[in-house]
């Protein structure tokens, strides 16, 4: 009798949550689809801006164009490998690596390339029981799974800033790719 209510247990265990792994597992491949166009599309805008003008800022306390670009990546690093993988977080003071430095366009785009890459494997490998984990973020209460959504807006918010400086520039931005 007692393996009875045992296996009976888990069965409708297994009915209730299977449906939401499965969800989370979805959420992933979906997350990580998106991120790799808003890359293709970041890499687009990249290239675009001919490196001279790089160092383009809307108003002196704005960020460059290269700024925005580094940026992006070092958010990347920090909301994946720090917030939610629990790395230690880069010294902003002494780490170059994803800052702009003395890096040339070419060392730049393949470096936010890299991190792309090292923030998509880490999502792909991520276990998605963790995603309704919460921890703090900037004094909000939030889920990793928005801290997910937080990143890709945040990759959005300063590829934007980029394509008005473009556009400052007089550049045409590249055709916007779609799915993001």
């Amino acid at each position: 009798m007692q393996k009875l209510i045992t296996v009976t247990g888990l069965l409708v265990f297994s009915v209730f949550t299977t449906p939401l792994l499965a969800q989370q597992d979805v959420f992933i491949k979906e997350y990580l689809e998106r991120l790799e166009k808003s890359k293709e599309y970041l890499i687009l805008v990249a290239e675009t801006m001919p490196e001279d003008k790089y160092t383009f800022k809307a108003t002196p306390e704005s960020m460059s164009f290269a700024e925005n670009l580094m940026h992006i990546a070092w958010a990347m690093d920090w909301h994946s490998q720090s917030l939610m993988g629990e790395r230690k977080a880069r010294d902003w003071n002494t780490d170059t690596e994803l800052k702009v430095d003395a890096k040339s366009k070419k060392e730049m785009i393949a470096t936010v390339e890299k991190t792309f890459a090292i923030t998509t494997e880490f999502i792909s490998k991520f276990d998605v029981n963790k995603l309704d984990e919460r921890l703090d973020y900037f004094g909000a209460n939030r889920t990793k799974r928005q801290i997910l959504l937080l990143l890709t807006d945040h990759i959005t918010h300063h590829r934007g800033q980029m394509l008005v400086y473009m556009r400052l520039n007089k550049l045409k931005p590249p055709r916007y790719v779609l799915y993001q």
